[in-house]
This record gives structure tokens, C-alpha cells and sequence, in this order.
């Protein structure tokens, strides 16, 4: 599984062969350039989930429901989770495993909505939480993911995400659950793993997680080249007059534009 924020990136995400792509409420700071995902609304969320759809052919695409969209009422829970179908989702993801969200997922899997389970780190009880720091290394803690692991798996859920939980608690968790986990800081013991698009590529400088693997240096050399054209239209070696200008039609039509008494400029080759 893989983020994706817009039609390019979930194009290029699709065409890799990813098999989910996650529009995740992460856009909120690699995209929005917000300092945490609480800032995401509804509405923002629709509009990207809109555009990645459009860019997905294969790979299944999931909405993730941003903070306070599925916290205030089961009515108003389920409604956003159908904006979410609507706008070309096939499935939304939910924070958190205690009872009261059990109830929410149920009664969003009663309105026919498939939905994705995540515990561990959840970014939008980050205030309640402590921040964004390992979950679950004490036993207290740990057989209280276990407890909602199995909890999610028996309410319906499809798929669980493990968020930065020790790689023993995952594998337990995986073993003791019937549906797949995917893991994001959880080891390597989960059925899938997910990350956020900007983090797998180099295109976010902000903080970047102990369990990122960076493939590429993306931003780096989009900087590198956004600085040669600059440099290039500045020194007018962009464009050049041949290959990348158009021309009049003929030498006749330019005598009429500048005149038979006036020498008809030649093309600057750069």
C-alpha cells in the first residue's frame, strides 16, 4: 500500500503496481503544508480522493476519514464515509479500536462500506497519545492493541494498519487476526506494508520517521532542475528559436507582416 494525493502521483503509484492506494489525511502536511493531520476537513479530503480516483485503474483506492469526521454521531459517521464512496473510494480507514469506534465501523460496514482498521500510532489522538512515539512496548499496552486488533478483525474490518508498534506485538497481532495487516513502523512480520508517498521518494523535508526508507531523491532533483531553467531563461539559452519555437507559414507571409524593405529575422538557434 501506498499514499497518493493527486491524478499524477496515484497514476505513477497504479502504474507500479501498487496493489492499495491510501489517500491518506497525511496530504494534510506533505501536501497542505499543515503541522499535523487534525487540520484536514472533509471537504479536502473529497477533493483529492476525486482526483486520485481518476488516476486509478487497478490498484484499490481507500479515503482516510480526517479528525472529527466520524467521532460526533453514527449518522454523520456514515454519511462522510458515502462522500467518500461517491468522490471514488472503495473503502475508507479508520482510527482507533476502543468500543465506541467499534460501534462506528459497525454501523458503516451496515451501509455496505468496507472499511480499513488502524491502531498503534494513530496521528489524530496524537495530543492524547504524547505525540508521535512507539506504541504498545509495555505489556499493559500491547494486549491492548491485541485486544482491538481482534476487536477491528471481528467487527468486519478488512485490513488492519499497525503504526509504530514493536515488530513482536505485530507479528502476534497478525497471527492472532484473520484479516491482513499492513504495517508502517511495524517490522517486517505484517502481510503488507505502507508508506507515504512523499517520505518513499525524497519530496517531503520535513521530519522523516526511523522506519522510512527513502527510494529516491526526488525533491533533489526537481530543485536541481527547476534551477538550470532559471538559469537558462535568465541567460536566454530558453527557448531556442528552432526546435523549440513556431514560425510563419512561409517567407511570404513574413514580407507581409514586416514589409518587402524589411530584412526578415532569422531564427535564434541559442
Amino acid at each position: 500500500m501506498l499514499t497518493a494525493y493527486d491524478f499524477p502521483t496515484a497514476k505513477i503509484a497504479d502504474a507500479a503496481g501498487t496493489d492499495i492506494i491510501l489517500v491518506g489525511d497525511s496530504l494534510g502536511m506533505v501536501v497542505l503544508g499543515y503541522p499535523d493531520t487534525l487540520s484536514v476537513t472533509v471537504d479536502e479530503m473529497l477533493h483529492h480522493t476525486r482526483a486520485v480516483a481518476r488516476g486509478t485503474q487497478r490498484a484499490l483506492v481507500v479515503g482516510d476519514m480526517p479528525y472529527l469526521s466520524y467521532h460526533i454521531s453514527l449518522e454523520e459517521s456514515v454519511r462522510n464515509a458515502g462522500e467518500f464512496i461517491r468522490a471514488g473510494a472503495q473503502a475508507v480507514k479508520i482510527e482507533g479500536g476502543k468500543a465506541q469506534r467499534i460501534k462506528t465501523i459497525e454501523a458503516i460496514l451496515d451501509a455496505e462500506i468496507p472499511v480499513m482498521g488502524h491502531i498503534g500510532l494513530t496521528p489524530q489522538s496524537v495530543n492524547v497519545v504524547g505525540g508521535f512515539k512507539l506504541q504498545g512496548k509495555h505489556a499493559d499496552d500491547a494486549k491492548r492493541l491485541i485486544d482491538e486488533a481482534v476487536a477491528l478483525d471481528g467487527a468486519g474490518c478488512f485490513s488492519i494498519v499497525l503504526e509504530c508498534v514493536p515488530e513482536e506485538l505485530a507479528a502476534l497481532i497478525t497471527e492472532r487476526v484473520s484479516v491482513p495487516t499492513i504495517g508502517i513502523g511495524a517490522g517486517p512480520s505484517c502481510d503488507g506494508q505502507v508508506l507515504v508517498f512523499h517520505d518513499l521518494l525524497g519530496l517531503y523535508d520535513g521530519h522523516t520517521p526511523k522506519f522510512v526508507r527513502r527510494y529516491a531523491s526526488i525533491g533533489d532533483e526537481m530543485l536541481n532542475a527547476i534551477a538550470k531553467y532559471l538559469e537558462d531563461v535568465r541567460s536566454g539559452r530558453f527557448p531556442n528559436g528552432v526546435t523549440e519555437s513556431f514560425h510563419m507559414s512561409s517567407t511570404e507571409e513574413l514580407k507581409k507582416l514586416y514589409g518587402d524593405s524589411v530584412v526578415v529575422p532569422m531564427p535564434k538557434v541559442n
